[in-house]
């Protein structure tokens, strides 16, 4: 993540923490104070914190979590930088990784939160059959958790939305 930090902090703004519970980091400094409390849980594999790359030319489009790994229940977060926004990145990573995860860990779901509001989130977890199981509330939206069963093989797709 050092290596990564400045390129992952310029793709952070308002638009993008809009249906996040978090805001934007003032700083590189602030960002740092962040991604190094994700360190330790990197560490003992209990959490990933993956940078987003465009295949073609490397350029950074965000981020994507899979938290509680051996739970059982592991959360997928994710977020793309606003200018790709649309273009399906988010459907294929997630996809990307809750295809990893079913065949490297136990998983009997994955949940995954989203802001009520964030309809293109709402449509990926949708599109790998994911059910609402609970709602939430943080302060700046209300949010729904879906639970997305695990992908069986890496051939699962996303349907069209």
């Amino acid at each position: 993540m050092p290596k990564d930090a400045v390129e992952v902090f310029s793709c952070i703004s308002p638009k993008v923490t809009r249906f996040m519970a978090w805001d934007p980091p003032a700083s590189l400094a602030d960002f740092a104070d962040v991604w190094r409390t994700w360190l330790p849980a990197i560490e003992s594999r209990s959490d990933f914190h993956l940078v987003i790359r465009e295949k073609r030319d490397g350029r950074c489009l965000g981020l994507v979590g899979l938290h509680a790994v051996q739970s059982g229940t592991p959360e997928i977060g994710i977020w793309l930088r606003y200018d790709v926004h649309g273009m399906g990145f988010g459907g294929e990573v997630v996809g990307a990784v809750a295809a990893w995860a079913s065949q490297n860990v136990a998983v009997e779901y994955f949940e995954y939160p989203v802001a009520e509001d964030n309809i293109a989130s709402r449509r990926i977890a949708e599109a790998y059959g994911g059910q609402i199981a609970e709602t939430r509330t943080n302060s700046k939206y209300r949010s729904v958790v879906y639970r997305i069963p695990p992908l069986h093989s890496s051939a699962d797709k996303l349907v069209d939305q």
